[in-house]
C-alpha cells in the first residue's frame, strides 16, 4: 500500500458511519488512503489530520481551544508530524502540545469516535484545502493542570450544554453529542 499505513486503512474499514453525511465523509476518506500516497500530506487539498475533546469523566466536562485562524471555540488536534502515522499518536500529541496536560489518555478506549472532512478556508500563506478529520476522546484526571500552548489558543473547561451553546460548527455539535452519551447518564 505504498506510504500508508496498513492501521489507518484497518481503523476507517472497521468504523460504521452514523448517518449518510459521515459515510460520504468516510468514503472520501478511504479513497484518500487508497490511492497509495501519504494521506497525512499536506500537498494534497485532502488530507488527514487527528483532533480529540479533552474530557474530565469525573466533572463531565470537556475542553475546548480557541482556534484563531477559524475564529471559534474547537477541539484539539491537527496535523502529523514527520514520521507519525498512527491517529491516536497524533491526537494525543497534539492534545499534550496545545493544552499542556501530561495525563491524557485515550478514553475510555482508542476507539475512533467520528469522521468528518471540514473545509480549511484559504489564508494569505495556504490554499483552501480540507481536512479528512479523525476524532477520538481524550480524558485528563487533572484537569487544573491544563495550559494553553499560546495566549493566542486560550483553553475553556465547559458542561457539555454550554459547549454545545458556545461551538458554531455542526460537526463538532455532532462530536460533543457523542462524547456526552459516552458520559452516559447524570
Amino acid at each position: 500500500m505504498g506510504t500508508v499505513p496498513a492501521g489507518v486503512a484497518a481503523l476507517l474499514a472497521g468504523y460504521q458511519p452514523a448517518d449518510d453525511t459521515e459515510a460520504g465523509d468516510l468514503a472520501r476518506m478511504r479513497a484518500l488512503v487508497e490511492r497509495g500516497e501519504d494521506p497525512w500530506s499536506r500537498d494534497g487539498a485532502l488530507h488527514l489530520t487527528a483532533s480529540a475533546l479533552v474530557v474530565h469523566p469525573e466533572s463531565r466536562r470537556v475542553l475546548l481551544r480557541w482556534h484563531e485562524k477559524l475564529g471559534s471555540w474547537m477541539q484539539v488536534g491537527g496535523h502529523a508530524d514527520p514520521g507519525e502515522t498512527t491517529p491516536i499518536d497524533v491526537a494525543l500529541r497534539e492534545g499534550r502540545e496545545e493544552t499542556g496536560l501530561a495525563d491524557l489518555r485515550p478514553w475510555p478506549a482508542a476507539d475512533l469516535r467520528h469522521v468528518v472532512v471540514v473545509p480549511v478556508p484559504e489564508t494569505p500563506r495556504e490554499q483552501a484545502h480540507e481536512h479528512a478529520d479523525l476524532r477520538f476522546v481524550l480524558a485528563t484526571a487533572a484537569p487544573e493542570t491544563a495550559r494553553p500552548e499560546k495566549p493566542t489558543a486560550p483553553l475553556r473547561w465547559l458542561s457539555l450544554p454550554d459547549a454545545l451553546d458556545l461551538v458554531v460548527e455542526d460537526n463538532l455539535r455532532e462530536t460533543l453529542s457523542r462524547v456526552e452519551l459516552l458520559l452516559g447518564p447524570e
